[in-house]
């Protein structure tokens, strides 16, 4: 039986779950090691090969087999010898697909990046901000109410995932990381394409973006542009200043 078109909620409740697994980008690292693995992995093997601390693999682990992306087995040593039994993360379905319809509005794109070429840079760079902000304050009232509907204070830290998984669900491939006595958004992915390469003034509406949801969750930051894939970077960084 064909599955008709999800609703609001189960597609609000999909993003949620595939960016809580998926969001990280090491996390999505470890997944494809332990797909590859046909024995399975520990997480002290994940630890080994991503260098990192074991109950930090771990709890990479258990996102991704809450997800019910990665599967989980007790397994002893050769023979079934005494012991510690150690936990083994497989993929079972290598082949699982994850698909989401979420819709990309090229031609949208392009056209606001033809209306802010009419406009001064400065004035083009103002407007674009300004459209992200409002747009991110609207997309902070799904992440930042209670399920009473009372309004959530978070911390500077935690307001910042929460902004980088808001990303992710919209194409960004973002992720939340710490850099000097700072902190930024690291965005892989640049949903609005070319458009963004041909028209820079754009990657304001990112900005925007960071800059409203922030100031929905948190309280007034001022966010920058540290680095672009317009500017001739390989990401886009937003760096931002609790």
């Amino acid at each position: 039986m064909e599955r008709g078109p999800l609703s609001s909620t189960e597609f609000s409740s999909a993003v949620t779950a595939i960016t809580s697994a998926f969001g990280d980008p090491t996390r999505r690292d470890i997944y494809l090691f332990v797909r590859d693995a046909d024995r399975g992995v520990t997480a002290s093997e994940v630890g080994e090969r991503f260098e990192l601390h074991p109950n930090v693999a771990r709890h990479h682990l258990d996102k991704l087999t809450s997800g019910g992306y990665v599967d989980v087995g007790i397994e002893r040593g050769e023979g079934g010898g005494v012991g510690r039994p150690s936990e083994r993360y497989r993929v079972d379905d290598k082949h699982m697909t994850l698909e989401l319809p979420v819709r990309h509005d090229d031609l949208l794109v392009t056209l606001l990046g033809k209306a802010l070429a009419r406009l001064p840079r400065d004035a083009a760079e103002e407007l674009a901000e300004e459209v992200g902000v409002e747009y991110g304050k609207t997309m902070a009232k799904s992440i930042g109410s209670s399920p009473a509907g009372e309004a959530v204070q978070r911390s500077f830290r935690s307001a910042l995932h929460a902004v980088a998984d808001a990303l992710t669900a919209h194409g960004f491939a973002a992720h939340a990381e710490k850099r000097g006595n700072g902190l930024r958004i690291v965005s892989e992915h640049c949903p609005f394409g070319d458009a963004a390469i041909e028209h820079p003034v754009i990657c304001a509406v990112d900005r925007g973006l960071v800059k409203g949801m922030l100031s929905a969750l948190y309280g007034d930051t001022s966010p920058e542009t540290e680095s672009s894939r317009p500017m001739g970077d390989d990401v886009c960084v937003t760096a931002v200043d609790g």
